[in-house]
């Protein structure tokens, strides 16, 4: 193939030229002589001298004087490369050349070899071309970079990319918030409890007196300097207002709070209130243009009021929610939501206070709409005050609009609900982490019993047992081990007998469950089984006929009865009152036994016959009470034994969260309703509908569902 096919001229890319293709032939002399460097023009020197000829006479020594430079003369031929005359010759030209020679002529043989056609021959000239070619291509790198992407001539490999992959972004996990002690919390929310609740006697004193004035005018008293004087009623008022804002400044405080993360409660609504109505005192007394109606700053000292009364209601629940959490930091149960429901477990106090301290759900709903209720207001002020050419009573009106926004209900949605449960919990030995704890457990409305819930104890006696060919010893030794290894609530037992008989601990292997009610495991080479008499039969053990036990354990060495042990379950009062009230509070137990003889159908015979349970899979149950070992985040924490805590924990939770859901739902409402109200009334000037006396009652009644469901909350 000639040179010259190799090329791709510029009509073969573009599809059209106007200049020819080149038809000149290049040697290697031109290439190197054209793109070569110092390092391939050395490399043509060494060979040359190599394949030099012998007949050529070897350059004198050279002396101290340098021999004057000679000219280098250069030959073209089209088949040979260019020779270049040296002074010097080596010292052996004849073995060079033949060293040479030798290795192109393997190189050609290992190169046929591979080639399914035999090599043509070669002459001295392509010999050393080649070769020079050779050794220019394996110790330089290429002068030019092969050719890729769109104009290659070969497809690119499926391992090679034409872009890079971009690096993923690492996520980088949030640090976990430091987390404050409990003892430390708890110190902290006993000094804010009584600091907040100190005031409370004189605030609600401040609140009681402008209606008391009220309905003393209503009655015909005269009351002096009081009775027809708007003026002095108007300071009076602002008076009572400053002196209501001094006891109550903790919700100025946490109003600032709120503000700093972005929020707006109820908290800040009161807060502006109190603003405006003190500068609508303020423009009664110095602004003629008013209308000659009181200011309503009696209402606003009652939201004030109620406001630090809903502060300190939330502190004496996070102060006993923290008191009980601080009796141990190892405590004996914990309990966490997990996919099932809630489960009690063991762990430890890391993340309850966190957990604790997270935001409730009025909070996070006030500062969803309060917003809008303040700018409803003012957008109503200004509507029906200077939209009517009334522009005296923009502060009246804004200020009666506030009054109605803010209703005493808001800040007790939450407060008051959960220090009830609160303070009930912490007499049960129990405390739920705020409101994030109580939404985890109570999510589901299940909750995952084991042996140890419904027979705690003491509620399992052993009746008789009865030995078949073997010693009592071995037996009770072998039944202790299996029932130590399934984890159930027989192993107390099993184990007190077997100490008591003068067993030996025993090692299980292969242990097994089944679904039929009992277990295997091989001891000391021997297949033993332990479950009920209906599990036996499947297993093909024989029984003895006169046998009748609803509640019997037996056990069996290699498919032969070894023992009978009769067991008897006590039903306790406790697990009986703490199952009724789940069902009261429509929540649903998950049976997670490993003993075969805990059964709906004993529990049903031992409690109500109208119980409502899930019975899982024998996989299942083995899972969800496995989930007992875990160390989950403590939603809950118990200081007591027994399903009664453990229920009321729960069950409460639940409650507390149906609880504040709808006392926060009525609250809202209450708000926008009592805004859009007062609103219509204002529009209209009708002043005499909306007295101070009103208004007061007006906020009372929507505290009233509120008071109702926190009662609720705690009767369970």
């Amino acid at each position: 193939m000639s040179p010259q096919s190799d090329k791709i001229s510029y009509e073969d890319l573009m599809g059209t030229t106007d200049v020819p293709a080149s038809d000149d032939t290049y040697s290697l002399e031109d290439i190197l002589a054209e793109y070569g460097g110092s390092r391939q023009q050395a490399i043509i020197r060494d060979v040359e001298k190599a394949v030099a000829s012998p007949d050529e006479e070897p350059p004198s020594q050279p002396d101290s004087t340098p021999p004057p430079e000679k000219k280098r003369s250069f030959r073209k031929t089209a088949t040979a490369p260019v020779r270049e005359t040296e002074p010097e010759d080596p010292p052996d030209p004849i073995l060079e050349a033949e060293r040479i020679r030798q290795e192109a002529q393997s190189r050609l043989l290992a190169q046929a070899a591979e080639l399914p056609t035999p090599p043509r021959p070669l002459s001295l000239e392509e010999v050393v071309g080649s070769t020079v070619e050779a050794v220019i291509e394996d110790t330089q790198e290429p002068l030019l970079p092969p050719k890729r992407g769109l104009f290659s001539r070969r497809k690119l490999p499926d391992t090679e990319q034409l872009y890079a992959k971009a690096e993923e972004p690492v996520k980088k996990e949030k640090p976990p918030r430091p987390e404050r002690p409990v003892e430390e919390s708890a110190a902290n929310y006993r000094e804010a409890f009584r600091r907040q609740s100190g005031p409370l006697s004189l605030a609600f004193l401040l609140a009681l007196l402008p209606p008391a004035a009220l309905l003393a005018e209503q009655s015909g008293v005269v009351i002096p300097y009081w009775s027809g004087q708007p003026r002095i009623q108007a300071l009076v008022l602002l008076v009572l207002l400053v002196l209501e804002a001094l006891a109550c400044r903790h919700v100025f405080f946490k109003a600032m709070r709120v503000l700093t993360r972005k929020s707006f409660t109820s908290e800040c609504l009161v807060s502006l209130s109190v603003v405006v109505s003190a500068l609508d005192c303020i423009a009664a007394l110095m602004l003629p243009t008013r209308t000659a109606a009181p200011p309503y700053a009696g209402v606003t000292v009652l939201t004030l009021a109620f406001a630090q009364w809903g502060l300190s209601r939330e502190s004496r629940g996070m102060y006993d929610t923290f008191r009980t959490a601080a009796l141990d930091e190892e405590p004996p149960y914990l309990v966490t939501d997990t996919g099932r429901g809630a489960c009690k477990q063991k762990g430890t106090l890391s993340g309850f206070t966190n957990t604790a301290l997270g935001e409730h759900f009025p909070l996070l709903a006030q500062t969803v709409l309060m917003p809008l209720v303040a700018v409803a207001t003012l957008v109503f002020a200004g509507l029906s005050s200077l939209g009517q050419g009334r522009g005296g009573d923009f502060l009246l009106n804004w200020s009666v609009l506030l009054c109605a926004g803010s209703t005493l209900s808001l800040p007790l949605c939450w407060s008051l609900p959960f220090s009830r449960l609160a303070r009930h919990l912490q007499k049960a030995g129990c405390a739920v982490a705020g409101w994030k704890g109580a939404e985890a457990i109570s999510r589901r409305k299940t909750m995952i019993l084991g042996d140890t819930d419904l027979f705690p104890p003491g509620t399992i006696q052993l009746n008789g047992v009865k030995v078949y060919g073997e010693e009592l010893k071995k037996v009770t030794a072998y039944a202790s081990a299996l029932t130590k290894a399934a984890g159930c609530g027989l192993d107390r037992l099993f184990e007190g007998l077997r100490r008591s008989e003068g067993g030996w601990p025993e090692e299980v292997d292969d242990f097994g469950f089944y679904e039929e009610g009992g277990y295997s495991g091989t001891i000391h080479g021997e297949t033993v089984l332990l479950g009920t008499a209906s599990f036996m039969r499947k297993m093909e053990v024989r029984l003895p006929g006169d046998i009748n036990l609803k509640t019997g354990v037996f056990l069996a060495v290699d498919k032969h009865l070894a023992a009978v042990f009769a067991v008897k379950y006590n039903a306790s009062e406790n697990v009986d009152f703490a199952l009724q009230m789940m069902r009261r509070c429509h929540i649903t137990p998950i049976l997670a036994s490993r003993d075969p003889n805990i059964t709906p159908a004993l529990l049903k015979r031992k409690f109500a016959k109208n119980l409502k349970l899930e019975f899982p899979s024998l996989s299942d149950r083995v899972a969800l009470s496995e989930a007992e070992l875990d160390r989950d985040l403590p939603r809950a924490l118990l200081f007591r034994e027994g399903l009664l805590p453990y229920a009321e924990t729960v069950a409460g939770s639940r409650r507390l969260c149906k609880a504040v859901r709808r006392a926060a739902g009525l609250s809202l409402f209450g708000s926008v309703a009592g805004v859009i109200l007062v609103f219509y009334l204002v529009f209209l000037s009708s002043y005499s509908l909306m007295s101070t006396l009103a208004m007061d009652v007006f906020l009372l009644l929507w505290t009233l569902p509120v008071f109702l469901l926190s009662d609720w909350t705690g009767r369970y």
